[in-house]
């Protein structure tokens, strides 16, 4: 069991983390870690079960999941049955959205390698940069559809 006994400030928190104070405190705000203790000074104060906290959200955060994801994650007991299928729902869905991140991903390098393959630099003019504009030129006729904008972070 990890001590919940709250002796680290928040720099040795977060040097003993790997996540930034002002994150931590972003992560108190999001509910992701109980406000820390306050010392008689106000300083907070954060135990070794916080820190082993915030390394869990560091490493959730490291491969890319949402904050609601790792609240699911973190709300779940490892001991009980029913949570172990939530969490695989829950990294099932996370699997499908990289999976989709990884199509968009793929279908912007074929783009991207499109357009480079445009110029050289050995003409007068840059055909990437007016390729860049006739597509400016292009979107500027028609109504931009509201929604996502692609490439989205998973946040």
């Amino acid at each position: 069991m990890v001590d919940d006994v709250a002796v680290h400030r928040i720099g040795e928190a977060a040097r003993q983390s790997g996540v930034s104070p002002a994150n931590i405190r972003y992560y108190e705000k999001e509910g992701l870690l109980p406000p820390g203790a306050r010392g008689d000074n106000s300083y907070r104060l954060y135990s070794a079960a916080d820190v082993h906290r915030l390394r869990f959200v560091r490493l959730c955060r490291a491969m890319d999941m949402s904050l609601d994801e790792v609240r699911t994650l973190l709300a779940l007991d490892l001991t009980r049955k029913e949570d172990c299928h939530a969490a695989c729902d829950t990294l099932d869905e996370h699997l499908r959205h990289v999976r989709a991140r990884l199509a968009e991903l793929q279908a912007l390098e074929a783009d991207l390698m499109a357009l480079r393959s445009r110029c050289d630099g050995s003409d007068a003019q840059c055909h990437i940069i007016e390729a860049l504009h006739q597509r400016v030129d292009a979107q500027s006729n028609a109504p931009i559809a509201p929604g996502p904008a692609a490439g989205k972070r998973h946040v």
